[in-house]
């Protein structure tokens, strides 16, 4: 197992890796909305969403991935009413064949972001 750390997204704030590297897949830890220096971003799901994505991007490169490499995505949501409003900026990372994907509401979620998402992709090289 391998760790895949990155600068372009904001450090882990606990105990875990932004992602690990294991037998030809990545699995990446979940990404809130927090800029590469961990400041929160403020804002609607949209800019949120937006921005754990940007996350997300930048570790799966970071592992030598892409989104384009990703077989599943566990989402949280802070209100399943945010719901389709996710979904139209997932849809602009994001092309078909789409992962499998699993989008849960979270009673909450850390420092009170509106979203959270991780995802498992092929691996690649750093």
């Amino acid at each position: 197992m391998q760790r895949v750390q990155t600068e372009r997204a904001p450090a882990a704030i606990g105990p875990y890796s932004q992602a690990v590297r294991a037998g030809g897949w990545v699995f990446v830890s979940g990404q809130i909305p927090l800029t590469p220096a961990g400041e929160l971003v403020e804002g609607g799901i949209e800019t949120q969403t937006e921005q754990a994505l940007r996350n997300l991007q930048a570790v799966l490169e970071a592992a030598g991935s892409g989104l384009d490499r990703v077989v599943q995505v566990s989402a949280f949501l802070a209100s399943m009413d945010d719901f389709a409003r996710f979904n139209e900026v997932y849809a602009r990372f994001f092309s078909e064949p789409y992962p499998a994907r699993a989008v849960i509401e979270a009673a909450r979620l850390p420092k009170d972001v509106r979203v959270e998402v991780a995802c498992i992709a092929e691996g690649g090289q750093p």
